[in-house]
C-alpha cells in the first residue's frame, strides 16, 4: 500500500497545461512541478508561455513553453506529438485554456461573441481532451482535468456587477456548463481505458488589476469572507492529477470559498 506521500508523487510523469501562461495556468503548473512532473505549457501566446516557462525553470521547475491554439486540431495534435516524442508518455492534461469575449448582453447580444466563447472554452476543451486521451490509451492510465466555473452550474446575477467590470454573461455560462457535462461524458468514454476526467470549477479569483470595488462586492458574498487566490486551486489539481485521485472520475470540484452554498 502506498503512503500518502507516494500517492501524490508525480516524479517521472508528464503533463500538458493549456493556457499555461495565465495566473490559473501558472498555479496548476507550479503544483504539478512541485510534485515532480515535467510540464508543457501552451497557448496562442507562445512568447508569453516561454517567458513563464523560463521564469519557472529559474526556480528549478521542469517546464517547456510552446504555442498552440486549442481550437485547431492539428496544432493540438502536434503539441501532444511533441510531448510524446520528447518523453514517451502523457499522464496529465489540464484543459485550462478559455476566456470570455462578452461585450453585449440579451436581448441585443452579438451572436459572434457567443460562437467565439463556445469555441475557445468548449470546443477547445473537447479537442484537447480527445487528443490527450488518444495518447493515454496505450498506457491504460491518465488524468484529464477540465476547467469549469461556478458558472457551470449557476447563473450570475447582473445586479451585483458595477459598470466598470466586464462580466461574462450568457455565452460564458453556456460554455462552462457545457464543459462540465462534456467532462462527465469523457469520463464515461475513457473509463474503460483507466483514464479519469474531472472538472475544477473555480469561484471568484480576481487578477491584480480587477476593479477593487467589484472585488469587495464579491468578498462580501463569499462565506469565507475573501476572494480566491490562484494557489487555492493547487491542492485540487494535485489530487486529480495524482494516484491520490485515481478512483475519482466524472466529478466537479467547486473551489469557491463557499459562494455556491447560498
Amino acid at each position: 500500500m502506498k503512503s500518502i506521500q507516494q500517492l501524490f508523487d508525480l516524479t517521472g510523469r508528464t503533463a500538458i497545461v493549456t493556457g499555461g501562461g495565465t495566473h490559473l495556468g501558472t498555479a496548476f503548473t507550479e503544483a504539478l512541478c512541485d510534485l515532480g512532473a515535467k510540464v508543457y505549457i501552451a497557448s496562442r501566446r507562445a512568447e508569453l508561455c516561454e517567458q513563464v516557462a523560463e521564469s519557472l525553470r529559474g526556480r528549478g521547475m521542469d517546464v517547456i513553453g510552446l504555442g498552440c491554439d486549442v481550437t485547431n486540431e492539428a496544432q493540438v495534435d502536434a503539441l501532444v506529438e511533441r510531448v510524446m516524442n520528447d518523453t514517451g508518455r502523457l499522464d496529465i492534461a489540464v484543459c485550462n485554456a478559455g476566456g470570455s469575449f462578452t461585450t453585449s448582453y440579451p436581448p441585443n447580444a452579438d451572436i459572434d461573441e457567443f460562437r467565439q466563447t463556445l469555441e475557445i472554452n468548449l470546443t477547445g476543451t473537447y479537442i484537447t481532451a480527445q487528443s490527450a486521451g488518444r495518447a493515454m490509451i496505450p498506457a491504460k492510465r491518465g488524468s484529464i482535468i477540465t476547467l469549469g466555473s461556478i458558472a457551470s452550474t449557476l447563473s450570475m446575477d447582473p445586479r451585483i456587477y458595477n459598470s466598470e467590470f466586464k462580466r461574462s454573461g450568457p455565452p460564458y455560462i453556456a460554455a462552462k456548463g457545457g464543459v462540465l457535462n462534456l467532462t462527465r461524458a469523457m469520463a464515461a468514454e475513457f473509463g474503460e481505458h483507466g483514464i479519469t476526467a474531472n472538472c475544477i470549477s473555480p469561484g471568484q479569483i480576481p487578477r491584480d488589476d480587477t476593479n477593487k470595488a467589484q472585488v469587495e462586492t464579491f468578498r462580501k458574498m463569499i462565506p469565507l469572507q475573501r476572494t480566491g487566490l490562484s494557489q487555492d486551486l493547487k491542492g485540487t489539481v494535485a489530487l486529480l492529477a495524482s494516484d491520490a485521485g485515481a478512483w475519482i472520475t466524472g466529478q466537479e470540484f467547486r473551489v469557491d470559498g463557499g459562494w455556491s452554498i447560498w
